[in-house]
């Protein structure tokens, strides 16, 4: 098999757990596998990186912030091949560039637009592990890019895909996907599988564990992408295609999300184009409107309430405060003791009743439903924060996920 694996910040944090990743990587190579491996940089390095450039500047040029930032990563490829080098296996550090990765010209967000394998093709043909340093590519300049928040990730998943790979592993210090986290419901399951929409709809609903970016790459790519710890040989989880799964579950995961922030707007004038208006302008603003109802008062007018990420609030005030300026609203309110409680699974396609014991379960438990919002593999409810964790332990229990 030709195995794509990639190791977090924890994974790699220290010398010792280095060492523990390269006696991981060739037990992989002694296997009989092809190895490409894909590092981060060692926990708490990138903001000592940050720190420094920080002593110098307010605002850094985000063009140096990359050739700054990605040098992290390229310390702990070089190390982890020394050490598997020194161990006997043949192996060669690559950057982002000798890997092939092209991006875009966005810096410190780019995106992946295309990759060339051909340097690393050549370097497993002839045998050698490939250590590629994550969260890097070059622009068409052939400057250095950075490709933000779970970068690596994307590279393990971009390199996978232009490989095609058999497997995809992401190591990380939890042990896989869990119906819940268990930190909240220690009763919590570690699921085998899950599918690519499954895991998306987790990952954008307040699931940590895989930045939604690189699944959605995974999806596109066909990679069979595995999540597990690289602390013990413990199975992991496995993110595929539907198909692939033979027994769906009508629900497989509770999600909780408590960065979120509830924007209220009373009298909104009620003229063709005036939802149009608000939310264009808080697109313009960058901001991400999540959840939306709008009703109808009794004086004409109309009532207009939105979620947005807790740290887009500040942002969403401003833009409503010119609506207010220019009379088109009436009165506005703002809530950020709130949080998002979801759940999910493909067998909700076509099983029915879902929702009605989501909402008995809760009501069972005195817990009001502010705001709701479905689709047709999650329901997503708004409720008061310090009902949160109440919430996701009673629903787990209610569709028995510790089963």
């Amino acid at each position: 098999m030709l195995i794509v694996q990639k190791f977090g910040g924890t994974s790699v944090g220290d010398l010792d757990r280095i060492a523990n990743v390269a006696a991981r990587v060739a037990q992989t190579k002694k296997d009989g596998n092809d190895v490409v491996v894909v590092v981060s940089a060692m926990s708490g390095e990138t903001n000592k990186l940050v720190g420094y450039a920080e002593h110098f500047s307010s605002n850094p040029a985000r063009a140096e912030m990359d050739m700054l930032l990605s040098s992290g990563e390229r310390v702990t490829a070089s190390l982890l091949s020394i050490a598997l080098n020194e161990m006997g296996y043949e192996a060669t550090s690559m950057t982002g560039r000798k890997a092939g990765i092209l991006t875009d010209n966005l810096h410190t967000k780019a995106r992946i637009e295309e990759i060339n394998p051909s340097v690393m093709k050549k370097a497993l043909k002839e045998g050698k592990i490939i250590v590629v340093a994550g969260f890097q590519g070059v622009n068409e300049n052939g400057d250095v890019t950075t490709l933000g928040r779970g970068g690596s990730d994307l590279s393990a998943v971009a390199i996978a895909g232009a490989l095609e790979a058999d497997l995809c592993e992401i190591y990380t210090d939890v042990s896989g996907i869990y119906t819940t986290d268990p930190r909240i419901e220690p009763k919590a399951k570690k699921l085998d599988r899950i599918s690519y929409d499954e895991m998306l709809e987790l990952a954008s609903l307040g699931a940590k564990v895989l930045q939604n970016r690189s699944v959605e790459l995974a999806k596109k790519l066909n990679v069979n992408l595995v999540t597990r710890t690289s602390f013990s040989d413990e199975e992991g989880t496995l993110i595929t295609k539907e198909e692939n799964i033979m027994e769906k579950p009508v629900v497989s995961g509770i999600a909780l999300d408590k960065n979120q922030a509830r924007i209220s707007l009373m009298g909104v004038a009620d003229r063709p184009g005036i939802a149009s208006d608000i939310f264009t302008k808080l697109a313009n603003s960058d901001i991400n409107v999540d959840m939306i109802i709008q009703n109808k008062a009794h004086d004409g007018t109309t009532n207009i309430d939105f979620t947005v990420p807790m740290g887009d609030l500040n942002a969403a005030k401003e833009v409503v405060s010119v609506f207010l300026k220019n009379n088109d609203i009436e009165a506005e309110s703002y809530n950020d003791k709130i949080c998002k409680v979801s759940i999910v699974g493909v067998g909700m396609k076509s099983h029915t009743g879902v929702a009605a014991k989501a909402f008995s379960t809760l009501a069972g438990e005195n817990i009001n439903i502010n705001m709701i919002s479905t689709s047709e593999i999650k329901l997503s409810m708004i409720i008061d924060d310090k009902y949160a964790e109440l919430a996701v332990r009673s629903l787990h229990n209610a569709y028995e996920l510790d089963k």
